[in-house]
């Protein structure tokens, strides 16, 4: 059986990255295909080894800079892979994947992890920020984007959701059905300390979705230490408005964040996500989580139990949740939180990965 992976880019190497590297360890495969490829940032990964095939838009230069700005070229860009050789192909898809071109006589199965976000759920907040002038043409770049997306869903023969909020999602955008496979975590990477400082934490890509001016917001109220672990294009703005007890971490080694967070009092979290890996992680060194309360948030966190859930993304809707932590802080027994992570374990993942995909195999009727 002749398998291709299509994914949408490798330009980091992040949670979308590593649900790759499983799924080529359950059902390994010669080829990757992706629009951009950054091969210093894969040094020494397992997805490295393979045949990785880029398109045509990273031979601009530096593209790697600037590639988010060529979504409305990368419809064209996913349709130009040639995929006539293989008989499976799987797509690991948050922006364009799923859109290559497949016969009737393959079997395309998409790992779904959000659909296009600037064209569907985030549209007004990216319309938002951008000139009077330019937004007519924004609306009919991100209109085209929609049709095509809407389309080229219908290329998918069965589509595997990361959360059961995608799953919603990929039923009210597409029409579709999907299975739930929730992401892999490495929860053995992280580890319960015995000694717990007097902070707590937020880990995350510093961009305007994620929230985090809200979390600084509410700990320059509160006065409580917040160490904020992670870059992006929104750290000027975090690191102007950050009071004394606001430490701007930026990036941290990778040996270094489990004891960041499991020394923390708690983690918090203020975006709307799809899964949210960083939860998790917390989670599986024993912090309880203070979370926005919607999205896969509310899927992986037991609201009293493993953390405390709220339901505004305002300063103060976190700032009742922290309070309210405060006072069930000595309630939340470590170990139990971290035994709660065990359902998103890679090991889980693998296994449920695999039955799927001989189950999809038995009852595909045009698999040759």
């Amino acid at each position: 059986m002749r398998i291709a992976y299509i994914h949408d880019w490798l330009i980091t190497y992040a949670g979308a990255e590593k649900v790759l590297e499983c799924m080529l360890e359950v059902l390994p495969a010669t080829t990757i295909f992706t629009l951009f490829y950054k091969p210093e940032n894969f040094k020494e990964t397992f997805i490295s080894k393979f045949d990785i095939r880029p398109s045509p838009l990273n031979t601009l230069p530096k593209v790697e800079k600037y590639y988010r700005n060529l979504l409305p070229f990368m419809p064209m860009a996913i349709e130009y892979f040639d995929l006539r050789d293989f008989d499976l192909v799987i797509s690991s898809n948050h922006a364009v994947a799923k859109g290559v071109i497949v016969l009737p006589k393959q079997v395309h199965i998409c790992y779904f992890h959000t659909p296009i976000r600037y064209a569907w759920d985030l549209t007004f907040d990216y319309l938002s920020g951008l000139p009077t002038l330019l937004k007519p043409l924004a609306h009919a770049i991100l209109h085209y984007i929609r049709l095509w997306d809407y389309v080229s869903s219908n290329r998918v023969d069965f589509f595997i959701a990361n959360s059961r909020t995608v799953a919603q999602r990929i039923k009210r955008f597409y029409g579709k059905d999907s299975k739930v496979i929730y992401p892999p975590v490495d929860i053995d990477r992280f580890h319960i300390s015995q000694n717990v400082e007097d902070y707590f934490i937020t880990v995350s890509r510093l961009v305007p979705y994620k929230k985090v001016d809200i979390i600084v917001q509410a700990f320059n109220d509160l006065g409580f230490k917040l160490l904020v672990v992670g870059d992006g294009p929104e750290i000027k703005k975090l690191k102007s408005i950050a009071k004394k007890n606001v430490e701007i971490l930026g990036r941290v080694s990778e040996n270094e964040l489990p004891k960041l967070l499991s020394r923390s009092r708690g983690f918090v979290f203020a975006a709307y996500e799809d899964f949210g890996i960083s939860p998790i992680e917390a989670m599986a060194s024993g912090v309880p989580v203070i979370a926005y309360g919607f999205g896969g948030t509310s899927e992986t966190i037991e609201d009293m139990r493993t953390g405390i859930l709220f339901y505004e993304q305002t300063p103060e809707s976190l700032k009742e949740a922290i309070l309210k932590f405060l006072r069930y802080e000595s309630k939340f027994n470590r170990e139990k939180i971290r035994e709660h992570t065990f359902k998103f374990s890679k090991k889980r993942f693998m296994k449920e990965f695999k039955n799927f995909i001989e189950d999809v195999l038995q009852k595909a009727p045009h698999y040759p």
